[in-house]
């Protein structure tokens, strides 16, 4: 059975840091482009970060650039996302995904996608 499993959230003050992390098990992912979302209260699931199979390339949404980094490990078959300078609007609950296909522009749309996390929530005070 396919999975991905999420960690690391929790409740944090603005200004602080957590890293996430998405183990899948079931099958490697190391072909897969693996991305994060987020989805707040009242808000439609939206596009954060992606990392090519290969890790050599990156795209970022325009809220979290500058601050978030998604890495991976394929020898781990795990991938991260490291947050910093945390604001109360990166309050959600945070989706890893993957996908087995797809063009780079493509990866910002949660269809493009065929695996999902059940997600972990965080939350960001003032």
């Amino acid at each position: 059975q396919v999975q991905l499993v999420e960690s690391g959230g929790g409740l944090v003050q603005a200004g602080g840091s957590l890293r996430l992390s998405c183990a899948p098990s079931g099958r490697t992912f190391s072909k897969y482009a693996m991305g994060w979302f987020r989805q707040a209260p009242g808000k439609e699931r939206e596009f954060v970060a992606v990392i090519t199979w290969s890790g050599g390339s990156t795209y970022y949404a325009d809220s979290v650039k500058g601050r978030f980094t998604i890495s991976r490990d394929n020898d781990k078959n795990t991938v991260y996302l490291q947050m910093n300078t945390l604001k109360p609007e990166d309050t959600a609950a945070y989706y890893c995904a993957a996908a087995g296909y797809g063009t780079m522009s493509s990866m910002t749309r949660s269809r493009s996608y065929d695996y999902w996390g059940q997600g972990t929530q965080v939350t960001v005070s003032s």
